[in-house]
């Protein structure tokens, strides 16, 4: 039995209810769908929460899928659709939690290197221009950089071929690049017209 078949034998059992297969197939696609909260979750919403978000409504609504050629894409929804609505209902909280992150005692200690604040931030301003990126390209790019994907594990989440993917990954890396670019232009600029004013 080739891999396919396998999958689609996994795919068929949990869908009829069988307990061993959920567990068996919800461990194989966790890493992705990982991946795709992350690529749509708000910045402050909490992964693992997430995930179990998802893992609860995998549990329960399986059972309505008809086709197991029909489960990655449905399961690749359930993860969208728990992340925005996770959005939804932080929005109005969203400045009171921003100012919450990273403000316990133990993290304060922790950040006080200056080398590893600088590449912390970094890393965040990176992240945040990444969620700024169409989402055909958002979601590729961070299942690849952040969660290390092969192009044939993402195209096959997505429903997409391997050159599909190559593309989209390298357009949203020169995307992201160019966001960059232009938001250090935008405060160097900011910082000259400041200096100038202050002088």
């Amino acid at each position: 039995m080739d891999e396919r078949a396998t999958d689609h034998a996994l795919i068929a059992s949990a869908m009829s209810g069988d307990r061993d297969a959920l567990r068996r197939l919800w461990q194989e696609h966790r890493r992705w769908v990982a991946a795709i909260l992350l690529a749509h979750k708000p910045r402050q919403a909490d992964l693992e929460d997430l995930l179990q978000t998802v893992s609860l409504q995998f549990c329960r609504k399986i059972g309505e899928v008809r086709d197991p050629e029909a489960f990655r894409p449905w399961l690749r929804m359930v993860a969208i659709n728990a992340a925005r609505a996770d959005g939804r209902k932080t929005t109005r909280q969203r400045h009171g939690w921003l100012r919450l992150v990273g403000r316990s005692g133990s993290d304060q200690e922790a950040d006080t290197d200056p080398g590893r604040v600088e590449t912390l931030e970094r890393g965040q301003r990176l992240m945040d221009l990444a969620r700024r990126l169409p989402e055909g390209y958002r979601e590729p790019l961070l299942m690849r950089c952040v969660k290390g994907m092969s192009y044939r594990q993402i195209g096959e989440a997505m429903g997409l071929p391997e050159t599909t993917i190559e593309t989209r990954i390298a357009r949203g890396r020169r995307m992201l690049r160019e966001l960059a670019s232009s938001e250090m232009q935008s405060e160097a600029h900011e910082q000259a017209h400041a200096a100038a004013n202050g002088a």
